[in-house]
Order: structure tokens, then sequence, then C-alpha cells
């Protein structure tokens, strides 16, 4: 197959892993660089945290100047979200325009989940952009009262920042525990317990009803009839995948854009990455949508590179599920399966720091949780990929346990 004309449809970190492989590749054609957002790829993570706290400004998220676009020749469309694919005249439509290629990588990623409720009031956020992450920084003041909807990771780590900035924060999650959704139930309850000791006022089976408030929310209501005062209100409740664009098109959608192995999407010349697509990830053993920054941005690399070679030649994608979280001055890890098998204590216990565990099923490690023990963590991550007998993989990290300990 001979490409001379690709595009890349989402300006997130797995659209611009995809660009700048092709370049590095040797790939000499016409490059466009669509973007719904109005701003240049720009690193997402610091949203939540050192954005909100001003620890860094928003000039400095940005993975690349103008001028590398230009210099690699890359046509860079910011502010023109994708409305349309037609994959049999193999054009993607930009706004109102339409757009031919002979190659092809969506990258269109998710958006925050919303309530049905409240939209009529000021003062409610969600939390996924650059311009989202400067409103809700405006806000966050001293003595502020935030109430933050969803104790998963966005609103856990917003719930640190504003505490952090001396904000009165109380988080309200619909589960039992903060995280579970992740972690599970056990290390969800000492997540919960690190809000408890930073001031942070966390109330688990809580179910919003509605929001108090004329123009702008006053409070939030629970369906037990409780009240809380709420000057800000953010919502954290997940993300949905853009395919809205894609529901024309022909290619297979259900959690996302649902891709082969190879990160193909269906057509030679079709393939994703990202938050957008769900793919059978062979060491991950079923289908999954990954949500994590690395997994992006190595599927943005690997799509690249299967559409230069071509799909009689394309190789598969599998990875192990990776993602890390700040909050309260604690690195906190995850990599692995932390759904499967038993939780096997390492260094400390849960509410110590440092903290470090792995889980264990049919004798193999298959999972693995740490706060505060970046070293030991980063040695037995590496045994993962093996399905290494549980036994033999802490022994082969048995003096970087002892250290952390």
């Amino acid at each position: 197959m001979s490409l001379s004309n690709v595009v890349v449809v989402g300006a997130s970190v797995a659209g611009l892993r995809a660009v700048e492989t092709l370049r590095r590749e040797g790939f000499g054609g016409n490059i466009t660089l669509v973007s719904a957002e109005p701003h240049a790829p720009y690193d997402r993570p610091p949203l939540s945290k050192q954005i909100l706290t001003g620890e860094i400004r928003p000039e400095q998220l940005l993975y690349r100047d103008i001028s590398w676009f230009a210099e690699q020749r890359v046509e860079l469309l910011l502010g023109t979200p994708a409305s349309g694919l037609d994959i049999n005249r193999s054009q993607v439509r930009i706004g109102e325009q339409w757009m031919q290629y002979d190659g092809l990588v969506i990258a269109t990623g998710a958006r925050a989940q919303q309530l049905e409720m409240g939209r009529s009031l000021a003062e409610i956020y969600t939390l996924r952009t650059i311009d989202d992450a400067l409103a809700i920084k405006e806000k966050i003041l001293p003595g502020i009262r935030v109430v933050i909807i969803g104790a998963g990771f966005i609103g856990s780590e917003v719930a640190s920042s504003a505490a952090a900035s001396g904000a009165q924060v109380t988080i309200l999650e619909s589960g039992k525990h903060a995280m579970s959704r992740a972690v599970g139930a056990r290390l969800g309850h000492a997540l919960g317990q690190l809000h408890g000791e930073f001031g942070v006022n966390l109330v688990c089976n809580a179910r919003v009803a509605g929001f108090g408030g004329d123009d702008r929310v006053e409070s939030v209501r629970l369906e037990d009839g409780w009240e809380l005062p709420a000057d800000i209100v953010v919502i954290g409740i997940g993300v949905l995948p853009n395919t809205e664009w894609l529901a024309d098109s022909g290619l297979k959608l259900g959690d996302g854009l649902l891709c082969d192995e190879t990160l193909n999407a269906g057509p030679d010349a079709v393939y994703a990455a990202g938050d957008v697509m769900a793919w059978p990830n062979e060491w991950w053993g079923g289908v999954m949508r990954g949500e994590q920054w690395l997994v992006a941005a190595e599927q943005g690399m690997h799509a690249a590179k299967n559409l230069l070679t071509g799909r009689a030649q394309a190789r598969p994608f599998s990875t192990i599920p990776y993602f890390w979280t700040d909050q309260y001055g604690c690195r906190i890890q995850v990599a692995g399966r932390t759904d499967l098998g038993e939780l096997v204590p390492l260094v400390g216990e849960e509410t110590e720091r440092p903290f470090l565990c792995a889980f264990r099923h049919d004798d193999r490690i298959t999972g693995i949780f740490a706060i505060n023990a970046p070293r030991a963590f980063a040695m037995l991550r590496s045994t993962l990929q093996q399905h290494r007998h549980f036994d033999t993989a802490i022994e082969s990290v048995s003096k970087h346990l002892a250290a952390a300990e």
C-alpha cells in the first residue's frame, strides 16, 4: 500500500505520537493533524493537579511549539472537529468540508461525562480540557466550599488540589469506597482515609438528587434529603469515548471504536489509538478500552507504524495497563489487574507510607499497587509482562522491597 496523504483526527497524546512516529519512520507525504480544541497538543495529567494549584503555567503543557509543526510539514487544523467519515470514498469531514486521505488514524479521545440535572446553573464544572481547568482554578480560593461528585481519579485529584488551595472540600461518591472501580474495595477504603487525613470530607453511598440555586449553584441535594452548601461543583464521574461523529461510518462501535489486535478499525488504512477505541489486549485477556496516558501514547506510535507497514505485516498491540495519580503529596501507582486475585501486602499496611502490595491469581503475579514506593514498584512492574510465578517475582525484587521498608 502506497501512502501519500495521512490524516490524524485528534490532537491528544495518541494523535501527536502518531504524527511524530510517521515522520520518524521516514514518511515523507502530507500529514494533517485535526484538533477539535483551539489549542496545540498539550499534556492533560497536570490539569487536575499542578494547573489547579498554580505550580505550572498553561503554556508549559504544550508538547511541541507551533513552529515544530511547520518544520515537520504537518498541517495543524485547530478548533475544527471531525463531523463525519466516509470509508468508501476515503474521506473525513472536518467541519463542513470533506478531506481526502489514503491513511487515517482516529484518536479523538473521550469527553467528561455529565449529569443531566443542573445544566442551566453556573459554577458546575467538568474537567477534561485546559479551559475547564483554568475556569475551575479561578474559583478555588481559600474558604470556598467545593463539592466534588465522584471519588475516582479526577475527583480525588481535584479534591487534593482544592484542599491545598485552602478550600473546604466535600467529595460525594455513589459507591462504597473511593476509587474502588480502579483498585477494589480494600484499597479504595485506604485511599478514602487519605482524604480524611488532609481535611477532605468523603461521603460514600451518596446519590445526588439535584442542585439548589437560581442562576448559579448554591447547594447539592442528596436522595436521603441531605443538602450540602456549595459555591462550586466539580463533576468527575467518568468519560465517554468521542465516537458520535463515526455513527454513520460503518465502523464497529461499542464501548468506543472497536478495533482488532493490531489497532485496525476495519478498512486497511484506518487505525485508531487512545481513549476513543477498544481492542483485544492479549495481556489483559479480553477486550478493553484504556484510559491511561502511557497506553494512549504507545498506541499512537504503534498505530502509525502499522499504518506504514501495511495490514498484512501489522503487529498486535498488547500492553500492561499502568496509571498513576498524585494526591496530597503521595504518588499512587497501579499496574496490571487489581480486579483479579488475592491482595498480598509486601511493604507496610494500607494506611502507611510507603505501602506496596501485589495481586496473586493462580500462583501468578497479576497486579501491583504502591503508595510512595516508586523504585520497588518499578522493579516489580517489570515482572508482570511474563506473568511470572508470584514467589519468583517477589524474590527477584526482595532487595528493593527491603530498602523500601
